[in-house]
């Protein structure tokens, strides 16, 4: 055999090793993607479901949010608003930014919201879920007057490692502050409690 054929079969040998590993990580990824894909679809469609439920029951005393995306998205009612079924066309999967949001205006409220949303820093795909409010108005010199906006952060991990149950836990917590907030017409109900239990994160204005 030549040197110039053994040249070649390191080389083939070479290629073929290269293939096998690429190959080895489409399949690692892709079924990465799939579970991250499988997960999300499923966290999205219950917590679309359980603020829905939120919703309403604000909705009792007379206190109203506004959800996003809206049940005419996702929902089919059969005895509206309490009994529907999900749509087998709407894709929860792709779905990347849930709102619940204060409409209240009293005492700065509108505007206080609860969002999970989802973003991807390179290393696979992370849901992030925050409260944010208004802390007061800011005047600027060119531009006048703006809210500003703070946001806390209550849970942030990757898709694949998220728990549904810890997402829960934190919502029951959230969701009875922010009710009683509401009934003691106070809401440094929950605000206070935002502040003393997550970190703070971005602030803006508007």
């Amino acid at each position: 055999m030549t040197a110039k054929t053994n040249e070649n079969k390191d080389n083939e040998d070479w290629f073929k090793k290269l293939e096998n590993e690429l190959d080895k990580k489409t399949e690692e990824i892709l079924k990465s993607i799939n579970v991250e894909s499988g997960k999300k679809k499923d966290i999205n469609a219950t917590l679309i479901q359980d603020l829905w439920k939120v919703y309403l029951k604000f909705g009792d005393i007379n206190i109203h949010f506004n959800l996003e995306p809206p049940y005419t998205q996702w929902a089919t009612f059969t005895d509206f608003p309490n009994v529907w079924k999900l749509k087998d066309d709407f894709n929860f999967g792709a779905v990347d930014l849930i709102t619940f949001t204060d409409t209240t205006r009293e005492q700065g409220r509108t505007g206080d919201s609860l969002k999970i949303m989802y973003y991807n820093p390179g290393d696979g795909e992370r849901i992030k879920m925050i409260f944010e409010f208004c802390e007061g108005e800011k005047y600027y010199k060119y531009s006048g007057w703006k809210r500003v906006f703070t946001q806390y952060v209550l849970y942030d991990k990757p898709v694949a490692s998220a728990s549904l149950d810890d997402i829960h836990d934190i919502l029951f917590n959230i969701i009875t502050k922010w009710y009683e907030s509401h009934l003691k017409k106070d809401r440094g109900v929950i605000i206070d409690y935002i502040q003393k239990n997550f970190e703070k994160g971005e602030s803006f204005s508007e």
